[in-house]
C-alpha cells in the first residue's frame, strides 16, 4: 500500500516541492511517474503567477517531470477567476505582472490595461520580476481610487537556486503600506486556487503536497483536505514541531518520493509528541530542540 492507494490526486506544490529553479528536486520525476501510472490524478499548484500553464508544463518537461498544461493551476488563473466571478464582461483591469497574468485576464472577456484611468475598475497583483516603482505607483492610484484589489498570492518570498528572494508578497506589502488597503487574494492559502486545482481534476479525495506549512499546509487545511509537508523547501522540522492547529499537515516526509510509500503519517492528540515520533521514523529527530 502507498499513498497513491488512498488519494484520487495529488495536488503538488512546484516551488521547494518539485524544483528549485531550473533543478529538480530528486524524487519529484519519480513520485509524478509513479502516479501516472497508479492512475492518479496529477494537478500542480502553484503560486507563483509568472508563467503560464503551457511554460509551467514545459519547464517541468525539460527538467525531467512529465506535465501537460491541462495539469497545471496557477494563482494567476485562481485570480482571473475571481475578477470575471465579480466583474461584468469587458471591465477594465489594471495588471501588475506578467504577460501570462495578461492572459488569464483577457481569456475571461476581461480588458487588461497597465496603466490607471478612469476605466479601471479592478487591480490584479502577481509575480513578475520586471515589476517597478511605476506599476506599484498605478495599481497605488487605481486602489486608492475604489478599485477592487486582487492579489495573485502574498508570499513573501520566492524559492531558488540562489535561496530564498522576493515574491509577490513583498510587493503586495508595499501597496498594503502606501493604500491602506487589504487585497482579495487568489492563491495558497486562501481557497480560489485550491478549489480551482480540485475542480480541474474532478477530485473527490485529494492529497496536497507541499514544502510550506502557512501556504500548502494551511490552504489544505483551511479545505478540509489531507496533506504532506516535505523538507525540501521552506519550512523546517523545528517550525513543523511548532505548528499551530491552522498548520498542520497529515503526512511528512523527505521529499515527495513519500507519495509511493505507506507514509508517515502524524498521529496522536499530542502535536508536539507525534511530531517528535514522526521525525524519528525519518532520521531526523536531532532536527528539533
Amino acid at each position: 500500500m502507498s499513498l497513491l492507494d488512498d488519494y484520487d490526486a495529488l495536488l503538488f506544490d512546484l516551488d521547494g516541492t518539485v524544483y528549485r529553479g531550473e533543478e529538480v528536486i530528486p524524487g519529484a520525476d519519480r513520485a509524478v511517474e509513479a502516479a501516472h501510472a497508479a492512475g492518479t490524478k496529477v494537478r500542480f499548484v502553484t503560486n507563483n503567477a509568472s508563467r503560464g500553464p503551457d511554460e509551467v508544463a514545459s519547464h517541468l518537461t525539460r527538467i525531467g517531470v512529465r506535465a501537460a498544461p491541462a495539469e497545471v493551476s496557477t494563482s494567476a488563473q485562481a485570480a482571473a477567476a475571481v475578477l470575471a466571478d465579480k466583474l461584468q464582461p469587458g471591465t477594465t483591469v489594471l495588471v501588475v505582472g506578467s504577460a501570462a497574468l495578461v492572459h488569464e485576464v483577457e481569456i475571461r472577456g476581461l480588458t487588461a490595461t497597465r496603466s490607471h484611468s478612469a476605466d479601471v475598475q479592478a487591480v490584479v497583483q502577481g509575480l513578475s520580476k520586471d515589476t517597478g516603482w511605476r506599476d506599484l505607483a498605478e495599481a497605488c492610484v487605481a486602489i486608492r481610487a475604489g478599485a477592487l484589489w486582487v492579489a495573485c498570492n502574498v508570499d513573501p518570498t520566492l524559492p531558488t537556486e540562489r535561496g530564498p528572494l522576493p515574491g509577490n508578497g513583498s510587493m503586495v506589502t508595499a501597496l498594503r503600506t502606501a493604500t491602506g488597503s487589504e487585497p482579495v487574494i487568489a492563491g495558497k492559502p486562501a481557497s480560489p486556487l485550491m478549489d480551482e486545482a480540485r475542480k480541474s481534476a474532478d477530485a473527490r479525495n485529494p492529497l496536497v503536497i507541499g514544502d510550506r506549512l502557512d501556504t500548502d499546509i494551511a490552504g489544505a487545511v483551511g479545505a478540509g483536505l489531507d496533506s504532506l509537508l516535505v523538507l525540501t523547501g521552506v519550512s523546517t522540522a523545528q517550525e513543523l514541531l511548532d505548528a499551530s492547529e491552522d498548520m498542520r499537515p497529515t503526512f511528512v516526509a523527505h521529499d515527495v518520493a513519500a507519495v509511493t510509500e505507506d507514509g508517515i503519517r502524524i498521529e496522536g492528540d499530542d502535536w508536539p509528541t507525534a511530531v517528535r515520533a514522526a521525525l524519528a521514523r525519518l532520521g531526523l529527530e536531532h532536527e528539533v530542540a
